[in-house]
């Protein structure tokens, strides 16, 4: 469903993202982590079309981004890393403001805006201004907003930040449940605990290059490491590979 061949971002001064390739199936949370700076969300600016690469290919849903950019972006949902929310509407609105980007059925919307608003506990909220919105509550009404259109492809950049830990649960299985109906999900995080319960498989990526690649079994193997945490998983082969 993802494909990222020889992806490479060079901003002349420096080389963010350094001829990354890697496959995500149907169905599956596939986990981007690396240190700051390491390329992670320059990566995902470029699979939701903000920026243009350098070189390289994203192929999405079988279409390549640099000549099919609409129709990609039609079976995508895209959350990036600091969300813009017009905070003068109502979640509700808001709502119907993405529809109509995404050109959701008009006479669809209310069903599908109701069940999100409720699923992301936000329907108490649905007719108040995002502007008296907790951050935890805007972050909840842009992942809804994102599934508006029922994607095929989920793109999240730091999905939890600023969730308390009742919502960081709901989102996560909110996700899963995309992922078990053949959504895919592809998800960048700090928080290695999530990434370690939630995702299939985890990339590391540093410096720009994709550094490590598999399950968390398989990444404990390239890390030589029998019985270990993802937090030292990650600590070790980045310092493995800290010469890069």
């Amino acid at each position: 469903m993802i494909q990222l061949s020889d992806l490479t971002k060079d901003y002349g001064t420096t080389l963010a993202v350094n001829k990354l390739s890697l496959k995500v199936a149907a169905g599956e949370i596939y986990g981007f982590i690396g240190p700051n700076g390491a390329g992670k969300t320059t990566t995902i600016r470029m699979m939701g079309g903000i920026l243009a690469p350098t070189s390289g290919k994203i192929i999405i849903g079988g279409m390549d981004m640099s000549k099919h950019p609409v129709e990609g972006k039609k079976i995508i949902g895209f959350v990036p890393d600091r969300p813009f929310l017009y905070e003068k509407l109502t979640g509700m609105e808001f709502l119907r403001f993405c529809s109509d980007l995404y050109d959701v059925d008009r006479d669809l919307f209310p069903e599908k805006a109701i069940n999100l608003l409720q699923q992301f506990a936000l329907w108490d909220w649905a007719d108040e201004l995002i502007e008296a919105y907790s951050h935890g509550m805007k972050q909840r009404l842009i992942i809804a907003a994102a599934l508006l259109h029922e994607p095929k492809v989920l793109i999240i950049d730091e999905p939890m930040v600023g969730l308390d830990p009742e919502a960081v649960h709901m989102v996560k299985d909110i996700l899963k449940e995309l992922a078990a109906r053949e959504t895919t999900v592809f998800v960048s995080t700090h928080t290695l605990s999530i990434a370690e319960d939630l995702c299939h498989r985890i990339g590391m990526i540093h410096k720009g290059a994709l550094l490590a690649e598999g399950n968390i079994d398989e990444l404990k193997n390239i890390a030589k490491l029998g019985e270990a945490r993802l937090e030292e998983v990650f600590l070790t082969i980045i310092k493995e590979n800290s010469f890069i």
